[in-house]
């Protein structure tokens, strides 16, 4: 499941006289309760760095915290007004100002990373979430990686120790998570298969995946094959089905699901993951992803190598915030659904 840093509102103080503009939210609801404001600039505090945002990216993250839903997370985001109340989470842009203590970035600087309220025209960010962006990757390339990346990296490396010759099986992998996972999988030496529609099979396949399954012709989980890892970025097959899919030492990883409902929703598949881990030989893991400097610079030297590219559906400006949110929610996007702020 993706994560964010999810700070309060921004990160930082705030000068009331100098201001931004940026998509803020005071209510639950739908994307249309979403706005353009002008709303005080953040002043970089001790170690932050105030980052002039040039590109940030929307995701399913961002659409269950605008409706509040399910239900549970407001025990962590505010139980009747939103505490968080500008989506985006990943960023791409310029060092604008440094506060105290800052040894990392001068101005200038372009950087990347993670930061919850992305969708303004500045955030104030620790220096230690940033890295440098690759000169290959243009701001909206690059804030399509963050969140993405460190979810993708992540379920396979720490949770699904993948390791060189093993079969790994991307179920979403036309997904913002699942096209990164797919080429860093690749770029372990695993043997790739990705899961997509009919519409996403060459895009897969251009990514580097040994073998495609569109899932509208065939059932992944019924074809016979044994896999090593798992790593499922849309929960759409029970656990009993996944189970059949893995070698008996096989392990199986969680990171994201479709189910719906407003009191748990995608949750529900978090627990039963939780209690198939308990009783079953095979390893079956719930995962939820951190920010972490040292994994942004490691997906940035693969990127720089060659590894690794993102891969962006659509393109929406600040004002397009609420279109942007509403085509990630109906789970659809190839790749990452990206912000563009001139």
């Amino acid at each position: 499941m993706e994560s964010s840093t999810s700070p309060e509102k921004f990160a930082g103080a705030s000068d009331p006289k100098v201001t931004m503009r940026a998509v803020a939210h005071d209510e639950y609801g739908s994307p249309d309760v979403l706005e353009i404001r002008d709303i005080p600039r953040p002043v970089p505090g001790h170690g932050e760095v105030l980052v002039r945002v040039r590109a940030a990216s929307v995701q399913p993250l961002d659409w269950h915290l605008l409706r509040g839903k399910p239900y549970l997370v407001r025990l962590q985001y505010g139980l009747r007004r939103p505490k968080r109340n500008i989506p985006g989470a990943d960023l791409a842009g310029t060092v604008e100002a440094i506060g105290e203590g800052v040894t990392l970035w001068d101005v200038g600087d372009e950087v990347f990373g993670e930061m919850g309220g992305a969708c303004a025209e500045f955030v104030a960010v620790a220096e230690n979430l940033l890295t440098a962006k690759p000169a290959t990757l243009s701001f909206e390339e690059a804030a399509a990686v963050p969140v993405a990346g460190f979810t993708a990296l992540q379920g396979l490396r720490d949770k699904g120790r993948i390791r060189s010759g093993q079969s790994v099986l991307i179920n979403g992998a036309s997904g913002g998570v699942g096209t990164l996972a797919v080429q860093i999988a690749k770029s372990y030496g695993a043997v790739v298969t990705g899961v997509c529609s009919s519409r996403n099979v060459d895009l897969v396949r251009s990514l580097g995946a040994d073998h495609v399954i569109d899932y509208t012709r065939e059932d992944y989980t019924r074809t016979g094959e044994g896999y090593d890892l798992i790593l499922d970025t849309v929960g759409s097959k029970s656990l009993t089905a996944n189970r059949r899919a893995l070698k008996a030492t096989g392990t199986y990883v969680s990171v994201g699901s479709t189910q719906m409902g407003d009191w748990i929703g995608p949750l529900t598949h978090v627990f039963r993951v939780i209690v198939a881990s308990i009783f079953r030989s095979q390893h079956m893991k719930p995962f939820l992803a951190r920010a972490d400097r040292e994994d942004l610079e490691y997906l940035s030297k693969l990127i720089k190598d060659g590894e690794v590219r993102p891969v962006i559906d659509r393109s929406y400006s600040l004002a397009e915030v609420p279109d942007a949110i509403r085509y990630v929610e109906e789970g659809h996007a190839r790749g990452k659904v990206v912000i563009s702020i001139p």
